[in-house]
This record gives structure tokens, C-alpha cells and sequence, in this order.
């Protein structure tokens, strides 16, 4: 699978580090586009992160226009963007591409390609709510940035991967990941 991966300008670039390293350990993935936003770099830096490299990951300059993830004769598989500001998730929703990951997401949903979006931002307001609506309603995936506690997590990064799991399972990748059984503790 030939995947893209997006880091916008906001909070929670854990999300974004963890999520390109379980695409590497996945078998199922040849191919990563990466671009990043120009404010992502920075949260990135700031917040502590640094993202995995790999022969298989190649970086996007989210300038230029000029290049295979803005074309939907590329075929890429899917589309993730995490985290998901609420700024690109409003240019997204309006069809508005002035730079590559905007447009690269124009390009799955016109294609009808999966999109996955992990907006990193709480409370919503009605616009955010409004736009992600619509988004949906394109055929994008909203996939809040929302841990799940069934799992029990005893650290950050455990309750981090129970999203980034189930962003991957929503990317089409095979991979091992918590089921809850209703069960536990029983």
C-alpha cells in the first residue's frame, strides 16, 4: 500500500510519530508520502517528538503543488492527516487546496479514496462541527484523537495507541490491536 501521511500545526505530534512508525511495521506498506504543514515542524519541535525516518518514507514539500500526491492518476491508498487542525480541516471541508496537503486530500475524496482525519482540538465549536460534518458526508473518515480507556492503559503512550491503532485498521492495514469484549474484569 502506497499510504500518506500529513502532520498539520496541531497539538499532538505523538499521534503523528507513533502512527508513522506502526505504518513501518507494517509489511502491507511500501510506500509513505510525509508532508508537513508549516507550522507542524515546530509544534513537533516543540512538543518533544521526533519522527522515525525510513527508506520507505519520503518528504513532500507542502509547496509544491507539482507532485505525485497532488494527482489522483498516482493511486495512493489512503490519506492520513494527524493531527488534524481545525484550519485545514476547514479549508479541506470548503475545497480550498493552497497547499499540498489540502490538495492531496481534495484528490481522495474526489477519488474516493480513503481519508482519515484526527482532529487534535477540544471543545468543537459549530463551525469545526459543521465542517467535519461535511467532510463526512465526502466520504472523509473523522477519527478524534479521543484515547479509549477499555484497554486499561498504565502509560501515555499506551493510551495514545488506542488511537493510532485504530487509525491504521481505518487505513485498511492488517495489524494487532485491542478488542473490546465486554468482559473484562469479570
Amino acid at each position: 500500500m502506497k499510504i500518506i501521511v500529513a502532520i498539520t500545526g496541531a497539538s499532538g505530534a505523538i499521534y503523528a510519530r507513533r502512527t508513522l512508525e506502526q505504518l513501518l511495521a507494517s509489511k502491507q506498506v511500501e510506500r509513505i508520502a510525509l508532508i508537513l504543514s508549516d507550522t507542524a515542524q515546530q509544534v513537533i519541535e516543540h512538543e518533544g517528538e521526533v519522527l522515525p525516518t525510513s527508506e520507505r518514507i519520503e518528504l513532500y514539500d507542502n509547496h509544491e503543488m507539482f507532485s505525485s500526491v497532488a494527482s489522483g492518476s498516482a493511486a495512493w491508498d489512503a490519506m492520513i492527516i494527524v493531527p488534524a487542525s481545525m484550519g485545514s480541516v476547514g479549508r479541506i471541508a470548503a475545497g480550498v487546496s493552497q497547499t499540498l496537503i489540502e490538495r492531496a486530500a481534495d484528490v481522495m475524496l474526489k477519488e474516493r479514496r480513503r481519508l482519515i482525519i484526527v482532529p487534535r482540538e477540544t471543545p468543537y465549536s459549530l463551525i469545526h462541527l459543521r465542517n467535519m460534518a461535511t467532510l463526512t458526508e465526502a466520504g472523509a473518515i473523522i477519527l478524534p484523537a479521543s484515547p479509549s480507556f477499555y484497554s486499561q492503559p498504565k502509560t501515555i503512550s499506551q493510551a495514545i495507541d488506542t488511537v493510532v491503532e485504530r487509525i491504521i485498521a481505518h487505513a485498511g492495514i492488517d495489524s494487532a490491536h485491542y478488542e473490546f469484549s465486554g468482559r473484562e474484569g469479570k
